[in-house]
């Protein structure tokens, strides 16, 4: 390099170089100032974003629905500097979910940083306090361990993953803990209880509060071809599907008893009935309901959240043999079958005719029935009702 380029270029490259770094910096600091999502004392909730260009902007989300699951709206006003906004009235303790529409596009809030993924919507959260905010948020308790754990499925021909919780102090104890096995929806994967259902909130919340047994909660991935959720395995970044392949066929369920001897080999656990229980939400209710009936004696506990259930005795393999499995299952002794869905879930009718099948045979169980439809809303709540009557 001549001598009058090396005198002239290399510090302005160097220059440019550190300035880089400034430059990043620069783009965070002048992020900051726009509040929004922000709550007010009485719990309204005002939301803002800088849109100098455009002409119509609305903030969609749950807390603006009828009470049925979907998203209502409402539009936001241009004030000074292109910065609009709206303001809710006071709304009940819950986490909500909403997004953006600036001129028909629907975007993320760019002033909160807090989202959730669900199959492949993204989505802005808040947390309004209370009873509920307040069960799903992180407070000043004892705190349990989650870890992602990978383990061998040899029906499946594949290394798979989980989400295991181990309560405050398990690595202390001395002691074995009952487990539940929580089980996800359609187009769901093993951290959708963790960060959909706040699952590991609800637990530290309610064991710090005497409400609920210390346990281990195993939430296992239920699309049986797959390994893992996505771009968290070898199948890299591939966009999530709401139904992938192998997910109400059996194979998951004919693999489930995998799972838990891993569990039982691998944690301290209680290696009978009385320390089990296994729930899922929709599609994790339907596997929980072949499981729990496909291996009597397994699970003391069972809950059916939302659950899509067969109203039918038919099929194959797992499905086959339907009344003599549920009569084996009860005559084994079920500590708690419990059953929870909302007036206006898509799944209601098949659940009355479950509970119908139920006091037909003179089947035991608990029913939960809440407003509103197929919604993480009220699966958080069933989990929470659910875990204080574990073990």
């Amino acid at each position: 390099m001549p001598g009058f380029v090396k005198k002239f270029l290399l510090p302005v490259l160097a220059a440019c170089s550190m300035s880089l770094p400034a430059m990043g910096q620069q783009a965070i600091f002048s992020a900051e100032g726009l509040a929004s999502p922000q709550i007010h004392e009485d719990n309204s909730v005002t939301f803002r974003i800088h849109a100098p260009k455009a002409v119509k902007v609305e903030v969609c989300g749950d807390f603006l629905s009828s009470g049925n699951g979907g998203w209502g709206s409402a539009e936001l006003s241009e004030g000074e500097n292109g910065v609009w906004s709206w303001t809710s009235s006071s709304l009940e303790s819950e986490l909500y979910s909403y997004a953006f529409v600036v001129d028909g596009m629907r975007m993320l809030d760019p002033s909160n940083v807090f989202l959730m993924r669900d199959v492949r919507s993204l989505m802005n959260i808040f947390i309004v306090p209370g009873e509920k905010g307040d069960l799903y948020s992180i407070n000043d308790v004892l705190h349990g361990s989650v870890s992602k754990v990978w383990y061998e499925s040899q029906s499946l021909g594949m290394p798979r993953r989980m989400t295991v919780y181990t309560p405050a102090g398990y690595e202390d104890a001395g002691r074995r803990f009952p487990v539940l096995y929580l089980l996800h929806g359609m187009g769901g994967d093993e951290d959708a209880w963790v960060t959909l259902g706040r699952a590991v909130q609800i637990l530290d919340n309610l064991i710090a509060a005497g409400k609920a047994k210390p346990m281990i909660v195993v939430m296992p991935n239920g699309n049986a071809a797959l390994p893992s959720a996505p771009g968290e395995g070898p199948d890299g970044l591939y966009q999530p599907v709401t139904r992938p392949e192998k997910t109400m066929e059996g194979s998951f369920e004919t693999s489930f008893m995998e799972i838990v001897n891993y569990v039982d080999r691998h944690y301290r656990t209680v290696r009978k009935a009385e320390g089990r229980a296994v729930a899922g939400l929709s599609m994790g209710g339907f596997h929980s309901f072949h499981i729990s009936k496909q291996y009597p004696g397994t699970f003391g506990y069972v809950g059916l959240f939302s659950a899509t259930v067969p109203r039918h005795g038919g099929g194959d393999g797992v499905y086959s043999d339907f009344d003599e499995k549920i009569a084996r299952q009860f005559s084994d002794g079920v500590e708690l079958y419990y059953i929870a869905i909302g007036k206006d879930d898509f799944l209601y009718d098949e659940n009355v005719w479950l509970r119908q099948y139920l006091d037909s045979h003179g089947y035991p169980y608990e029913y939960h029935e809440s407003e509103g439809g197929h919604t993480w809303r009220n699966w958080r709540v069933y989990l929470a009702d659910f875990l204080q009557k574990l073990f």
